[in-house]
């Protein structure tokens, strides 16, 4: 695993050199641009305060990446609240540039530990700490595996090191232009004389910037700025060998042959049936529906079935239309050996009520049986990274394939058909059922997330998680972008709707789907022409928000009423 260590660092390097390091850069400038009172060692002194504040960065960036979920979930405290200290804490530096007589109130804590002059590294060191907490890099599946061990609360000491590889790999380019500035005082000595006169100057750019991050202004300049370091992302952190060490670390214990399948299945399918591995078994599941008296299945116990996992998400619209295939299969062949096991594997917070669950299964006709894996543990079991995503297992035990998203279902059909006879031979099966494939084809607008932790296609001003905002809406919305206007309190996972809410959507697609919560109405217009009311009652549920005959472009103009909440567009 030491290899994985050092791709952790490269794939550091590649972060801190992308588009997502400028909202701190200014911070680092600052950072090491602060004079010292030591004029005789001002280049070391200089120095070593650059080195503390990296220093702090990639200390409080790694164990809050790796154990910030756990920390905050033990102490009861909200989940912004580690990255509301760090900007506190950059406005407090900030006023102490500005303000002599503060500096030395900051100072004092770091004299009661030396005797010598202050010299500013300790102080940097806590400001370098203050930003690891708001340091938030372009993620890659090396920090998104770290995340995810995290927030489930299994972080372990080589998920802490993976972190602190990846922010020193982050860092490293940040102490080097650090010392290209150090360079720079130094050769000018009229600069180096004149460094104390900048420090109000210095100031005020920290409390920018920390005011900056609080209301993520940089996310516009970020979203311009084209993704130069993805390619070379991909090709250090997506190859095989990476996928395989980080299902390691993230306890996807999955063999050899099933990651080859499900590479292949990622890749654009598999051809034919294979030989995968055993299929694992079905672990942390919170509840079960549809099986007499709510009993758990094993897959122990279904040997001599052959077996359909199927991972989905009730408000998914991508699992919604491959639901009818399922059920149609799970109708005509059950009494011939297949069962088909829902895997039930949340997306959003409200997905995790085992109540939501329930009524979105009834109401979306899913009849076999259903587990709720609540924790994701069989999705890690399985490796699996995808909705949805189907396993077909043969009557003793062994996946033969892998398939992920819509369409194909003929050839999916022609697969179980195969294997129950292979299992019964002789077996008189009945005709396939030839549902027809409402997989969309050509170009349509990306799957859309309005909550702040992904709002990457929000095209005017930008969100602070937690706090009511009033928007302006533009005269013009870019393609397959939206828009707000009026007043809205976004949240990690969707929108809340305040007085004058309204989201102007550029699309292209042939359906447009929206799940909406709470209580109220939406009212649209299409290209500025009224269209349909839609009233929103009871869970978050998928409504259609528009319907057409053939792949229609256009902007969808909706108006919410207080309270209602909107998570997430997708498209067919």
């Amino acid at each position: 695993m030491f290899f994985l260590l050092l791709i952790g660092y490269v794939a550091g390097l590649i972060a801190g050199v992308s588009p997502c390091i400028l909202p701190i850069l200014p911070v680092i400038l600052v950072g090491w641009s602060a004079p010292v009172a030591d004029q005789a060692n001002a280049t070391r002194l200089r120095r070593r305060r650059s080195l503390a504040v990296v220093s702090g960065l990639v200390i409080s960036f790694s164990l809050i990446t790796a154990l910030g979920s756990v920390i905050l979930s033990s102490l009861g405290l909200p989940p912004n609240f580690l990255r509301d200290a760090g900007i506190v804490l950059l406005v407090v530096f900030g006023l102490g540039l500005l303000s002599p007589r503060l500096e030395t109130l900051l100072e004092r804590p770091f004299v009661r530990f030396t005797r010598s002059t202050p010299s500013g590294t300790k102080s940097g060191f806590v400001l370098g700490l203050g930003l690891g907490l708001v340091f938030v890099p372009c993620a890659g599946p090396v920090l998104a595996a770290v995340s995810v061990l995290g927030a489930r609360g299994h972080a372990s000491l080589y998920s802490v090191l993976l972190s602190f590889f990846f922010g020193a790999g982050a860092a490293t380019p940040l102490f080097f232009i650090a010392l290209a500035g150090d360079t720079l005082i130094e050769r000018n000595r009229r600069l180096a004389t004149r460094a104390r006169r900048f420090r109000p100057l210095g100031g005020a750019l920290l409390i920018l910037m920390a005011l900056a991050i609080t209301f993520n202004v940089a996310a516009t300049l970020q979203r311009v700025i084209p993704g130069y370091t993805t390619s070379l992302q991909h090709l250090i952190e997506g190859n095989g060998f990476t996928s395989t060490q980080l299902r390691a670390v993230e306890g996807q214990h999955s063999n050899g042959s099933l990651v080859a399948c499900e590479n292949a299945a990622a890749a654009g399918g598999m051809s034919s049936l294979s030989r995968c591995g055993v299929a694992p078994p079905f672990t942390g599941i919170s509840a079960w529906l549809n099986t007499p008296g709510t009993r758990p299945l094993t897959m122990a116990g279904l040997r001599g079935k052959v077996v359909l996992v199927d991972f989905w998400t009730y408000s998914c619209i991508n699992c919604q239309r491959t639901l009818p295939h399922v059920e149609a299969w799970n109708q005509r062949y059950a009494k011939d050996g297949l069962v088909v096991v829902g895997v039930e594997a949340p997306e959003f917070a409200f997905e995790h009520s085992v109540h939501n669950v329930t009524v979105a299964a009834h109401q979306l006709g899913v009849t076999y049986p259903v587990a709720i894996d609540d924790q994701l543990s069989t999705w890690t079991a399985y490796a699996n990274q995808y909705w949805p995503a189907e396993y077909l297992i043969d009557a003793s035990g062994v996946i033969r394939h892998v398939a992920y998203g819509e369409g194909d279902y003929t050839g999916s059909e022609n697969d179980i058909r195969a294997l129950l006879t292979a299992a019964h031979p002789g077996l008189v099966l009945p005709p396939p059922s030839n549902l027809p494939d409402m997989t969309p084809t050509g170009s349509i607008s990306p799957e859309t997330y309005l909550g702040t932790a992904r709002s990457q296609y929000q095209a005017n001003q930008s969100m602070t998680d937690g706090v009511t905002q009033t928007f302006t809406m533009p005269s013009s919305v870019p393609a397959t972008s939206y828009d707000l206007g009026g007043a809205w309190t976004p949240s990690g996972d969707f929108i809340t709707a305040q007085s004058n809410a309204q989201l102007n959507l550029n699309f292209t697609a042939r359906h447009v789907y929206l799940v909406l919560g709470g209580t109220g109405t939406v009212t649209e217009t299409l290209n500025g022409r009224p269209y349909k009311t839609i009233s929103v009652r009871g869970i978050p549920t998928l409504y259609t928000m528009f319907s057409g005959s053939s792949t229609f472009s256009g902007v969808l103009g909706l108006s919410f009423t207080p309270s209602v909440q909107a998570y997430d567009f997708t498209f067919g």
